[in-house]
């Protein structure tokens, strides 16, 4: 790494010295380094993730007492500079207290400002130029505070019964470490999390050493190699079962489950090495090294999560809501949202893929899922309004509308472009885009592309119009 100095020569006069320098501040990158944004432009969060970089790499190093919901950590976090730089925020809740900070080596000064809940300020000894790679070190802790999403929902790390249940959509994630925390700025993982003996850790990706057990605390590390979206990491903690296996297309696999819920949970669990070899061959190649899930008892949640490689569910989950989420692991996951008024890219096409999997397997047919919603009429909002292209704002992207109406699009364009048409479209989108991003409107023109046809209208009524569709 490069940094510029601004030494002046000493043997110049002082008119000398000022037209030097007048050459220094108007060459020198670092000159015009200036603070990066505090959000990442998303409306419905406006303080959500940061401006000025993008994160390559989050090595999270936590520890975890249950018996005091205190949790450590040391996150080392590896960037590249897309400005110059003066200072930059991360994304953390002042719940947990920051105690020091340092940028490739070097302390930083640092502070959480009062009034931005979940900002933390660095600014580096040296100011970074654009271009420049660099690593950040935080140290914190404190009680991981629970977040109260805009719909009522919670999120962050949540204390159970018997251990953490973590989740970070749409805004948890900074509830437990500190991060660029914007769906776009996708990083590999390396998390190692120490608990006391007895319990399980897990998180994403697959496990990268055998857990060690050491004065009655055990580690356990996980590694996620391929990129991820900050929301989607977890790092439960429970008395787990966990199972291992290979799907027949030879995909990893690891189940997590608490001894209660095993039973509860094996009829569904036992499909799931099938579900993904299925949607292995309708959307393209499982995008990561293992598939799993997570069942944890955590009533109070009331939702699963799609957390990359692992699903994480609040009880024993159903089939259909195991495939929902399976599903996503090409559609939210690898293939994310750009802004979160693009739901639907997420959890349209996730629902849709439930309905398959029930038609695959021998159940009701896509095409049945989507006559039965469409026997409700234009008065039930539940259904029909906010519309999928964009709920309006933050407390509507978990509308049924974005899930069912939602869907229901999908298998409408599978009917109108015809099956040969529709899973081009869909394994083109899962294969073209694959860890990227995508907005509503990118797929949209997509399927318009791979189908030949103007869709225009279609898409209209369907995404846009905030009436039960009657004619496309």
């Amino acid at each position: 790494m490069a940094r510029i100095s601004f030494r002046v020569p000493r043997l110049i006069g002082r008119s000398g010295m000022a037209a030097a320098l007048a050459v220094l501040v108007a060459a020198s990158p670092v000159a015009a380094a200036s603070p990066g944004a505090t959000g990442a432009g998303d409306p419905y969060f406006p303080l959500q993730g940061n401006g000025g970089y993008d994160v390559g790499h989050y090595g999270l190093n936590l520890r975890w007492d249950p018996a005091t919901d205190r949790l450590d950590g040391v996150a080392t976090i590896q960037a590249f500079a897309t400005q110059s730089l003066s200072a930059f925020d991360l994304d953390l809740r002042r719940d947990l207290v920051v105690t020091s900070v340092s940028v490739n080596g070097e302390r930083a000064a640092f502070t959480q400002p009062a009034l931005l809940q979940q900002e933390l300020v660095v600014r580096p000894r040296h100011s970074l130029a654009k271009g420049d790679t660099f690593t950040a070190v935080v140290t914190y802790g404190g009680i991981p505070p629970v977040i109260t999403d805009p719909d009522g929902s919670i999120e962050g790390w949540v204390p159970t019964a018997d251990g953490a249940f973590v989740v970070g959509e749409p805004q948890g994630s900074p509830a437990w470490y500190p991060c660029n925390d914007t769906p776009t700025d996708k990083a590999a993982f390396d998390v190692t999390i120490t608990v006391p003996a007895g319990y399980t850790a897990v998180s994403n990706g697959e496990m990268r050493a055998r857990p060690a057990t050491r004065y009655g605390w055990t580690t356990f590390s996980w590694r996620q190699r391929q990129p991820m979206a900050t929301y989607l990491a977890t790092a439960s903690v429970s008395h787990f079962v966990v199972t291992t296996g290979r799907t027949p297309g030879g995909i990893p696999w690891t189940t997590a489950v608490e001894p209660a819920l095993t039973a509860d949970s094996a009829p569904a669990l036992a499909k799931l090495p099938a579900m993904v070899d299925y949607f292995t061959s309708v959307f393209g190649p499982y995008p990561f090294g293992s598939a799993g899930a997570i069942v944890m008892d955590a009533p109070a949640i009331g939702y699963a999560l799609e957390t990359q490689t692992k699903p994480i569910f609040p009880g024993a989950p159903d089939e259909l809501t195991l495939a929902h989420e399976l599903a996503h692991q090409w559609f939210g996951d690898s293939v994310t949202l750009r802004r979160w008024s693009d739901i639907w890219v997420n959890e349209g096409f996730a629902e849709w893929s439930s309905w398959m999997w029930s038609e695959a397997s021998g159940g009701d047919s896509a095409q049945a899922f989507f006559d039965y919603y469409n026997s409700f009429d234009n008065t039930n909002d539940w259904l029909w309004r906010p519309v999928p292209a964009d709920p309006g704002d933050a407390a509507n992207i978990f509308n049924s509308a974005v899930y069912e109406r939602g869907a229901m699009t999908l298998q409408a364009l599978r009917v109108k472009v015809g099956d040969e048409t529709f899973f081009r479209i869909l394994r083109g989108w899962a294969t073209q885009l694959r860890y990227g991003n995508a907005s509503v409107e990118d797929f949209t023109s997509f399927a318009a592309r791979v189908s030949h046809q103007d869709l225009t209208h279609f898409f209209d009524v369907w995404l846009r119009q905030p009436d039960k569709p009657t004619s496309w």
